[in-house]
């Protein structure tokens, strides 16, 4: 990059044998300007990520060593992913310390190499808020911030202290500063941690005064747009409850919230469009192990929208797409991969049970 600087003229001095003489008066640097913010963003998210134990998922990511790589995982994908401009998934379950001992449901304390498999992926930004925050107790939980810390990986919903759950998450993501708030339905029956009630940000579908609260110090802060991902309602179901449906609403109906996205059914449910806002009710597992179960667990989407700044300066989704996927379950491991046709004609089919290809949602392979 060339930066020129331009100088300023100023009349020939009255001394003619002075003309030649250089100036020794010191001139200020002139700073670089910022690159202007960018008209667009394009924001990805994806479903539910548990990593169930003694199954195929952690039998291949299993080293000679006693370590984990999933990166394989996510391999067929990461091309989607890191070609957001920002991608967001929701890390369901804590991580244990390196080495474990590990645990799959019903309370998870998983490998911690799932973080470092996310950040290979593409990931800038999890949502943690789940039924299973405190499955391994607050230990747990701050042992997965770390993580995630370390990885350079943002997140939203469960936090160390009282001031850190005061204080909206925000990401620039070339200019454009998106805020993320997160929450769930309950925590399985455990109780939040005595004197730190603020370690899960907690939410009494369809009561959201507390994620309102979240969304609008996020939007005060500077946020150009605020996401919110909730984590409710029923499991398996492929149509959100009415009690979901009315915290979306809610939540849509905020001039602080400008997307909501949904999780824990762990199977596809709706993308609907309300009031001129999206919502995708439930993104289904994006990496999880739920083949004995009977129900469609293994179907999966990503749902990917371009925020444009208007006239006004705010940010609308200008375009909204879903991208059908699979969870591919082998005798040598798991792989999330593009949805085969089959999958792809039911994903579809889902995905448009309110309405939303009517209203601009583009249904595209990946």
């Amino acid at each position: 990059m060339v930066l020129l600087l331009a100088a300023g003229c100023s009349e020939a001095p009255a001394d003619p044998s002075s003309a030649d003489v250089p100036s020794t008066a010191p001139t200020a640097p002139t700073e670089p300007s910022a690159p202007p913010a960018p008209d667009s963003v394009t924001l990805l998210a994806t479903g539910d990520v548990l990593v169930h134990q003694d199954g195929a998922l952690t039998d291949g990511a299993r080293q000679p060593d006693g370590s984990y790589d999933f990166t394989g995982v996510f391999a067929p994908v990461a091309g989607l992913i890191g070609g957001a401009d920002l991608a967001i998934c929701h890390l369901e379950t804590p991580v244990a310390a390196a080495g474990g001992p590990y645990r799959g449901y019903p309370s998870f304390a998983v490998q911690p190499e799932i973080v470092d498999a996310l950040d290979a992926a593409g990931y800038d930004l999890c949502s943690t808020a789940s039924n299973h925050s405190l499955d391994d107790g607050f230990d747990g939980l701050t042992r997965t911030l770390d993580a995630l810390d370390a990885a350079g990986i943002a997140h939203a919903g469960t936090h160390r202290s009282a001031s850190a759950s005061r204080e909206p998450t925000i990401v620039d993501v070339g200019g454009v500063r998106i805020g993320h708030v997160a929450a769930t339905y309950g925590l399985n029956g455990v109780p939040l941690p005595r004197g730190r009630e603020w370690a899960v940000d907690v939410a009494a579908v369809p009561d959201l005064g507390g994620v309102l609260a979240a969304a609008a110090r996020a939007r005060a802060a500077g946020a150009d747009v605020v996401v919110a991902s909730l984590h409710c309602c029923r499991e398996y179901d492929n149509d959100p409850t009415e009690a979901q449906v009315a915290a979306v609403r809610t939540l849509l109906a905020s001039p602080d919230v400008d997307l909501v996205l949904g999780h824990h059914a762990h199977v596809v449910q709706p993308v609907e469009r309300i009031g001129g806002e999206w919502v995708a009710y439930g993104l289904g597992n994006h990496l999880a192990e739920h083949s004995t179960q009977g129900y469609p667990t293994e179907d999966s989407v990503a749902a990917r929208f371009t925020f444009s700044r208007g006239a006004d300066g705010r940010f609308t989704v200008s375009k909204a797409e879903a991208v059908p996927l699979r969870i591919e379950i082998g005798d040598d491991g798991v792989r999330i991969v593009p949805a085969d046709p089959e999958s792809f004609t039911r994903i579809a089919g889902v995905l448009d049970r309110r309405g939303a290809v009517d209203a601009g949602l583009e249904v595209v392979p990946g």
